[in-house]
């Protein structure tokens, strides 16, 4: 981190490679749409390298990252919301399920997570693919630990219900 900070174009590309998987993933969860999250993905990298001389180095860069990322998406999917588009990848054949690190998120549960709104797929990703506490989403996003898991168990409620429906009986 300090030797970003310092302008190292070898240590910028090494917080790339190690967190431009998560980030894209994140934004791929909340937005739907593998576009979008590319875009929304290299655009918080950059907005936190225009950043990065000021970012204290004794927190972690990580939750920092994210948030610019799932904020970003959030946005974009609201956005979406309120124009009634459709991602890109709705009107395409779907492909192979992304691979979340150690978790792959098969095509029931991506498409369940898009029948959510963007606050509640945004607490999920960050909880269960990233791996964050529900005080780091609350830092994150800027919410109270209690609306973090409001979301989560309305969230995990929602998800359960609709692959639950989807599930022959």
């Amino acid at each position: 981190m300090r030797a970003a900070q310092r302008g190292s174009e070898a240590a910028v590309a090494e917080l790339f490679a190690r967190h431009w998987s998560p980030a894209y993933r994140a934004a791929f969860l909340v937005t739907g749409d593998r576009s979008a999250a590319e875009d929304i993905a290299q655009e918080a990298f950059l907005a936190a390298l225009r950043a990065l001389p000021s970012f204290d180095a004794r927190r972690p860069l990580r939750p920092w990252l994210h948030r610019i990322v799932v904020n970003r998406a959030i946005d974009f999917a609201r956005a979406r919301a309120l124009r009634n588009e459709v991602g890109a990848d709705a009107a395409r054949e779907p492909e192979a399920p992304v691979a979340v690190d150690r978790h792959a998120v098969g095509d029931d549960v991506a498409a369940a997570l898009l029948g959510l709104g963007p606050e509640q797929r945004a607490v999920i990703v960050l909880r269960y693919v990233l791996e964050f506490t529900p005080g780091e989403i609350g830092a994150i996003l800027g919410l109270p630990r209690g609306t973090v898991n409001s979301r989560l168990r309305r969230g995990l409620d929602a998800l359960g219900d609709t692959i639950a429906g989807e599930r022959p009986r």
